[in-house]
């Protein structure tokens, strides 16, 4: 098998040296050697075809690995940064998680593969090749394309449902999340307008709910708070309802998540 990937190589592989841009500052072609190159983001954050070769161009649209979605990092709507301060940038990238104090405006966590990669790996890095990697991280262009909105007869329909998933928050995510979704720090973070929730790609909330959310423990973050897995507790059915119920309140308008969804991903805990 192994054979096959010199003719895989032939068709997909792409050679060559980064040339830095002579318009863009020291600072900037640093950080985008990192993220192009020894970082290689673009191994989990960009969309493959059947045969794991990169369907996009070349910035990272998002892409599945591992059954984890990895949101695009040129999308503001998906895991874009391009509004995040750069101090909040490193911190994230080197901590694993930023913004979880009242008043922040800005929440992020890794998580999945991606806290791995920050647990092995980046908290480690130069915080001024971190500094690089969000100043070229924030030049991306934000190609966030305008998200299908659930129409308010759509969600009128969906109310047995959503006032079910009402019942499990209650009981389940309040005491952490809090009433109205504004979340309760340093625990819970914000679920009304997270765009980890709301992306149209749900597995990595479907994920999250069913295995639990953990960001990596580091030097800056030496224990993290986490949330417990709901798989043995909640059936299929109840986690959908409840995710709906979270992907639509407090603002939210995404489309709601069906039980099926939960079980094709229960039976693959790890990564």
């Amino acid at each position: 098998m192994r054979g096959l990937i010199a003719g895989w190589r032939l068709i997909y592989l792409k050679t060559g040296v980064f040339r830095p841009d002579p318009a863009r500052s020291a600072e900037w072609n640093r950080g985008a050697y990192l993220v192009q190159g020894l970082g290689h983001c673009s191994a989990c954050h960009e969309a493959r075809n059947s045969l794991g070769a990169t369907r996009s161009g070349s910035e990272p649209v998002g892409g599945l690995v591992l059954d984890w979605y990895a949101p695009s990092l040129g999308s503001s709507s998906e895991a874009g940064v391009q509004a995040f301060p750069l101090d909040d940038i490193g911190t994230l990238l080197s901590a694993g998680v930023v913004g979880r104090v009242p008043g922040s405006e800005r929440h992020a966590a890794t998580l999945g593969p991606m806290g791995e990669v920050v647990h092995d790996s980046l908290q480690f890095a130069d915080p001024g090749d971190l500094r690089a990697m969000g100043v070229y991280l924030r030049s991306l262009p934000d190609v966030t394309r305008p998200m299908r909105r659930f129409a308010p007869e759509a969600l009128a329909g969906l109310q047995p449902i959503t006032e079910l998933g009402r019942k499990v928050y209650e009981e389940q995510c309040a005491r952490c999340h809090g009433d109205h979704g504004e979340g309760r720090f340093p625990a819970g973070p914000p679920l009304a307008r997270n765009r980890a929730v709301t992306m149209p790609q749900a597995a990595d909330p479907i994920r999250i709910l069913l295995f639990g959310g953990y960001p990596p423990g580091t030097r800056d973050n030496p224990r993290p708070f986490g949330m417990p897995p709901f798989y043995p507790t909640l059936s299929d059915d109840q986690l959908a309802d409840v995710l709906t119920y979270i992907r639509t309140s407090w603002g939210n308008d995404a489309s709601p998540i069906f039980a099926s969804e939960f079980a094709e991903n229960r039976g693959s805990p790890l990564w």
